[in-house]
């Protein structure tokens, strides 16, 4: 019997350890490619297949599209050109440091039209830590990450020329074949506006096979130059071929700061990696390890790849942009001053669509790598004198506000004080009253009419509603700052502000509507025209962007019954839209137009904190339904994976937190919104070394209301959760129906912070 009994535990370790095994190895749910079924008018994520290290320097990617285009990858194309070393945020955006490699066989092929390959996507693989394609013409690539670099592996078809090409891309570039070695350096200078005179990126690229010819070529038609070791120019490449039915290996790596220096970094990440499945295991556990954050329990398998590749894009952005010098300590060449520095720089991140969720996510699972970012944006102040507010690298400063005031405020308030606040908050007024001339978020567009007459006036200035709703906010912040840190001086000028909200709502119509500078409304009023004085957007998307102030914007309204139901309405009003300003369908119309939910725009940002909203009013079972519906209907794990642009890690960050039951309506304050979380079981493992467990008894789509709550064995009904309280883990368990309890989370005690009632 003792025989038996220990035959049948070996029997369950072996049959059951491989399966506990593969539950943990969370890529495996992961799909690289979701998102990137999309097209100049109408996007599904506006993704590319990413290959990269969480928030790694560089990240590679195969790419359909020509060089210097936007559109890196579109899933219905169906041939690739080069596999690319990327930091592009957007198509709209497009990159820089792009250069790219490509195997060729037969025929030596150079310019980026002839060298392209057809595929099938049957045959392609993609996942965080390993992407691989079979060509049509049985030519395979496969490429696995590390921070700063990439591993590759190509395999040639048998008894045909093999060749790999460097494509330096145009812009500056230069490229230096070392033959003995089995090496080519080189640089490429392709950057945007927001980099310092003399941006480069320097690359080392070494090979496991001896080089049997060898050569460059220049411009785009290709111009090849047999046996020549180097070349210069605006756009210039290089060739190596090698034996037929070869396998050859190239490890990568570049440095924004010297050819050297990449050699160093080559040699603290590659030179110790042997073979592809080394660099391959090596990008899979720290992947496992980021996206083992959270466990889920039930659901579909569906969902579970939803959310893992949703969690995945959350934590691709901002980029890392430093490196380590000899002794291991970091360094970094500055996109803001174009000068060598000590210690931690990050970038590639516009703030406009992030503030809302990627960062209220971040600080909650990765507060050490958060506290890092938000002192880099004072170090970026001292550097440029200016705070970024989309930075690509440097300050690129699209869309408009000043949202780094909502991420330095919300990690102050956190408890997150890795910045001098006195400094942050010198930085916070400057931005209130200037205007630079880089782009619209660089400082405030009309910022003395906002101080002076309480708004920004329209037609004088555009986006004049989001500009002052939204400098209210950040004004409201900037004040969090001060009050907390003690300088009441900063605090008094930036209170006077936060209610400016009032000033451009209009109650004859009961929207945010355009003010001109005489204190009238502008005319021709229709709250479905989009663009004017709204940003991305109209008048039903902008009138809920009062984030600190909820309340205020439910007494204005007249109520909570009026505010309901003006929330319900954008739900059931038609989908319909004018072009306003923009003069054509832009994609995010397109997108409105295509999910069908009346005005609810989800596939751009100023709406997404919108379904949350019913908290404060005493009708909290509604969020619960719409969380669960957006999030059942409008994301998925495919190439149509988003109602719109994914825009570096926000919309997916707003699938994560939400999925969680949790949502950060006002960053800058320490509350969380709940909702409805979609696992039965979800287990946080926080950084902290504490666990949070959320436990969603009888949690279906069905079972999507929350009927009791309690946290540690205490019952409440409030409709948020403090940062503090989730960071000290424990239990969060609820008890879900299929009928909304409205009894639960009315009262007005158990509404969220509003700074009207809340502030002191």
């Amino acid at each position: 019997m003792k025989e038996l009994k220990l035959i049948a535990i070996i029997l369950f370790i072996i049959l059951y350890a491989p399966v506990q095994a593969a539950e943990k190895d969370f890529v495996n749910y992961v799909n690289t490619l979701q998102g990137t079924n999309s097209r100049f008018e109408l996007t599904r994520g506006n993704t590319y297949p990413t290959l990269a290290m969480p928030w790694g320097m560089n990240f590679w990617t195969p790419q359909t599209g020509v060089n210097r285009d936007g559109w890196i990858y579109q899933y219905f194309k169906d041939s690739i050109r080069g596999f690319r070393q990327t930091h592009q945020c957007s198509s709209w955006t497009n990159d820089y440091a792009a250069f790219s490699l490509m195997p060729v066989s037969g025929k030596l092929v150079v310019d980026q039209y002839q060298r392209a390959l057809r595929f099938d996507h049957k045959n392609e693989i993609a996942k965080p830590h390993y992407y691989k394609v079979t060509f049509d013409n049985n030519l395979t690539t496969e490429m696995s990450p590390t921070e700063r670099g990439v591993y590759f592996r190509f395999s040639f078809p048998q008894e045909k020329d093999a060749y790999v090409v460097v494509d330096g891309n145009s812009g500056g570039s230069m490229v230096r074949i070392y033959p003995e070695e089995q090496k080519i350096v080189g640089y490429c200078k392709n950057a945007n506006h927001s980099v310092p005179q003399g941006f480069t990126n320097y690359f080392v690229v070494k090979f496991n096979k001896p080089f049997k010819a060898y050569g460059t070529w220049k411009n785009d038609k290709g111009d090849i130059s047999k046996d020549s070791k180097e070349a210069f120019g605006d756009y210039v490449g290089s060739y190596i071929q090698f034996s037929p039915d070869e396998q050859v290996e190239a490890k990568v790596i570049s440095s924004f700061i010297s050819i050297e220096q990449a050699e160093l970094s080559f040699k603290k990440e590659l030179a110790g990696l042997n073979t592809l499945e080394d660099a391959k295991s090596k990008a899979q556990d720290a992947w496992n390890k980021q996206l083992g954050k959270i466990e889920v329990e039930g659901g579909t398998p569906e969902e579970k790849a939803t959310f893992y590749s949703c969690f995945f894009r959350s934590m691709l952005f901002p980029r890392k942009f430093y490196e380590y010098d000899a002794n291991n300590n970091p360094i970094y060449y500055s996109p803001y001053d174009g000068k060598l520095h000590e210690g931690y720089m990050y970038t590639d991140n516009g703030f406009w669509d992030t503030f809302r969720a990627q960062f209220p996510l971040n600080i909650f699972l990765h507060p050490e790598m958060h506290g890092r970012y938000v002192k880099s944006l004072v170090d970026a102040y001292d550097q440029s004198g200016w705070l970024p507010s989309w930075s690509f690298p440097g300050h690129s400063c699209g869309m408009v506000g000043n949202h780094a005031a909502s991420l330095l405020a919300d990690a102050y308030v956190k408890g997150v004080r890795t910045f001098d606040a006195d400094k942050a908050l010198e930085a916070m007024y400057h931005e209130a009253t200037n205007k630079g001339t880089i782009g619209p978020s660089n400082g405030r567009d009309g910022w003395q009419d906002y101080f002076k007459l309480g708004y920004v006036p329209y037609p004088g200035y555009a986006e004049s509603v989001a500009k002052t709703l939204e400098f209210c906010y950040d004004d409201f912040c900037a004040m969090q700052v001060a009050r907390l840190s003690g300088n009441s001086h900063y605090e008094d000028i930036f209170k006077r502000q936060i209610y400016n909200y009032k000033n451009v709502y209009d109650p004859g119509t009961r929207f945010m509507r355009g003010k001109q500078k005489d204190g009238k409304w502008v005319p021709n009023f229709d709250p479905s025209e989009w663009g004017g004085p709204y940003t991305e957007g109209c008048a039903w998307h902008y009138h809920w962007s009062v984030f600190h102030d909820i309340q205020g914007l439910i007494n204005l309204m007249g109520g909570d019954h009026n505010f309901v139901s003006k929330l319900d309405s954008v739900f059931s009003v038609p989908n319909t839209f004018k072009v306003g300003t923009y003069g054509r369908v832009i994609h995010e119309m397109a997108e409105m137009e295509m999910i069908n939910i009346g005005q609810y725009a989800h596939g751009n940002q100023p709406i997404q904190h919108m379904i949350y909203l019913y908290n404060y009013a005493g009708s909290p079972w509604k969020t619960q339904y719409w969380a669960r519906e957006v999030m059942q209907k409008l994301y998925n794990s495919t190439p149509d994976g988003y109602p719109g642009d994914e825009d570096q890690g926000q919309t997916s960050s707003w699938y994560v937190i939400s999925a969680l039951g949790l949502y950060s309506v006002c960053p800058g304050t320490d509350q969380y919104v709940v909702s409805s979380p979609v696992f039965p079981k979800m287990t946080v493992h926080l950084e902290n070394g504490k666990t949070l467990t959320i436990v969603s008894d009888g949690n279906s789509l069905k079972n999507r209301y929350i009927q009791s709550a309690s946290l540690n064995g205490e019952k409440f009904t409030r409709t948020w959760l403090t940062y503090k309280e989730l960071m000290n883990g424990g239990t969060i368990q609820y008890k879900m129906g299929n009928k909304p309890n409205k009894s639960w989370g009315t009262s007005i005690k158990d509404r969220p912070y509003s700074v009207s009632v809340n502030l002191k």
